[in-house]
C-alpha cells in the first residue's frame, strides 16, 4: 500500500499581502493537498492560525471571510482612513502616560532651561538672519529651525520628549487580554490538531543579546527544544513590528521568567532550521513567500515610505532563507524534502494597503500561482510517495 506524503507548509511575512496565502491555500483546499507541518511567522501566523483553528469545511474560505470582515477595510474607507481594523492604538495608555510624564522626569527638569544654549542660539539666529542668501535656502531654514529655535525652547523640548520619551514603544498595540477580534481566534483548539504548528517572535534582553523564540502548539513532544506553547500573546508578539507595534511580554510556564517579544519575521521568515530538525522526514516543503523587492516601489507618502521599511527587509531575508535552504540540501546525505516555491507573479499587483481591493487582488494571484504549479508538475497534486 502507497504511503501518504508528508507535507509542510511555510507561511511568510509580508502584512497586507496576506491575501497571496490565502489565494494559495484556496487553491490547495480545491485540489485537496493538505500539510502535515505548518511553519509561520507575522502575517503568515495570523493566516495559518485562523485556517488551523476553523471548525467545518471549508477553512480557507472562512480564513478568507475572517480577514476581509476583521482585518482590511473597504476601498472607500480606506482611501480616507488608511489603517487596517485590527491593530489600533490603545489611547488609554497614552493617555497615561503623558499624564505621568511629568512626574516621572525628576531632576531632569534641571536641564529643560538652558539658559547659555539659548544665548547662543541667539547669536547664530543674528548671523542667520544677517545673510539673506541663507533665508532661502531650504537646508539652512531647517538646520536654523531645529536647531536654533526647537531645539532650545523649553515648550518644545518638553512636547517633545512627551512624544519620544513616554513610556510607550509602539504607535498601536497588537494584544489585549479581553479582546473580541482575538476572541475569535480560539487558540486552545490548536493542541487537538492533527498538524504541528509552529511561529516564532523575537526575544528581547534588557543584556546580553536576543534570540528566536519559537512557539509550538504542542511544545511537551519536544522537552529538549524549550519550545513555548501557541497563544495569543505569542501570536501578536510574532506581528509586533518595532517601533509600529507594542512590544508584547509573555511568561515561559516553565521557569516562569517573563520577557517583551516583537516580530522574528525580520530575522528569520520561514523556520526551515527547526522545521528539518524535527520533521527530517519531509517529503515536501511548500513555501508561500508573499513580499518580493519588486513590490517595493518609490514612496509618494509616509504611509508608503513605513510599508516599504519593513518590506525591503522582509522580502531579502525572505529571499535569502530560501537559497540557504536550497544550499543546504545539497549537502544533505539523508534524503532530501523537495522544495516547493508558491512563486510571486513576475509582475504582481499587489501592495501594501490594508483594502478589500488589495486583499482580492491577493487572493487571485496566490489562486493562479498554485494552480500554474500544479499544471507543471502533475506529481504535486498527488498524496501518496512515489
Amino acid at each position: 500500500m502507497a504511503e501518504k506524503k508528508k507535507r509542510a507548509i511555510t507561511l511568510a511575512g509580508g502584512g497586507p499581502a496576506a491575501g497571496l496565502h490565502i489565494g494559495a491555500l484556496l487553491e490547495l483546499e480545491d485540489a485537496k493537498i493538505d500539510f502535515d507541518v505548518w511553519a509561520l511567522s507575522c502575517i503568515g501566523a495570523w493566516v495559518g492560525i485562523v485556517y488551523n483553528t476553523r471548525e467545518g469545511p471549508n477553512p480557507a474560505r472562512q480564513t478568507y471571510d475572517f480577514f476581509k470582515k476583521n482585518v482590511f477595510r473597504d476601498d472607500a474607507s480606506y482611501e480616507w482612513f488608511p489603517v487596517n481594523r485590527a491593530f489600533s492604538p490603545e489611547f488609554a495608555t497614552f493617555w497615561k502616560a503623558w499624564a505621568t510624564f511629568p512626574f516621572d522626569r525628576g531632576v531632569k527638569y534641571m536641564t529643560l532651561v538652558q539658559p547659555r544654549e539659548i544665548v547662543a542660539a541667539g547669536v547664530r539666529s543674528l548671523a542667520y538672519f544677517s545673510d539673506p542668501w541663507r533665508w532661502f535656502n531650504l537646508s539652512e531654514f531647517n538646520y536654523w529651525l531645529l536647531n536654533d529655535v526647537l531645539a532650545v525652547h523649553p515648550m518644545s523640548r518638553y512636547f517633545t520628549s512627551l512624544m519620544y520619551l513616554s513610556h510607550i514603544n509602539g504607535l498601536s498595540r497588537i494584544y489585549y487580554p479581553d479582546s473580541r477580534f482575538l476572541a475569535q481566534i480560539p487558540i486552545e483548539k490548536l493542541k487537538d490538531k492533527k498538524a504541528e504548528i509552529y511561529h516564532n517572535a523575537w526575544r528581547l534582553r534588557d543584556e546580553g543579546r536576543g534570540e528566536m523564540q519559537i512557539f509550538h502548539n504542542r511544545p511537551e513532544q519536544y522537552e529538549n527544544r524549550q519550545y513555548m506553547r501557541i497563544s495569543d500573546r505569542s501570536l501578536c508578539a510574532c506581528s509586533a513590528l518595532p517601533y509600529v507595534e507594542e512590544t508584547v511580554r509573555i511568561k515561559n510556564e516553565q521557569d516562569d521568567q517573563e520577557f517583551e517579544y516583537c516580530e522574528g519575521a525580520l530575522v528569520d521568515t520561514v523556520n526551515f532550521k527547526d522545521l528539518l530538525h524535527d520533521h527530517g522526514e519531509l517529503d515536501e516543503i511548500w513555501v508561500s513567500r508573499i513580499v518580493d523587492v519588486s513590490q517595493v516601489k518609490a514612496p509618494r507618502t509616509l504611509a508608503d515610505g513605513l510599508a516599504n521599511l519593513a518590506m525591503l527587509f522582509a522580502a531579502e531575508v525572505g529571499e535569502n532563507d530560501i537559497k540557504l535552504f536550497r544550499q543546504h540540501r545539497k549537502s544533505q546525505i539523508s534524503p532530501k524534502p523537495r522544495l516547493v516555491e508558491i512563486a510571486i507573479e513576475p509582475n504582481t499587483k499587489v501592495n501594501f494597503e490594508w483594502s478589500h481591493s488589495n486583499l482580492e487582488t491577493g487572493v487571485a494571484e496566490g489562486r493562479k500561482a498554485v494552480k500554474r504549479l500544479l499544471a507543471g508538475d502533475k506529481t504535486l497534486a498527488s498524496s501518496t510517495r512515489s
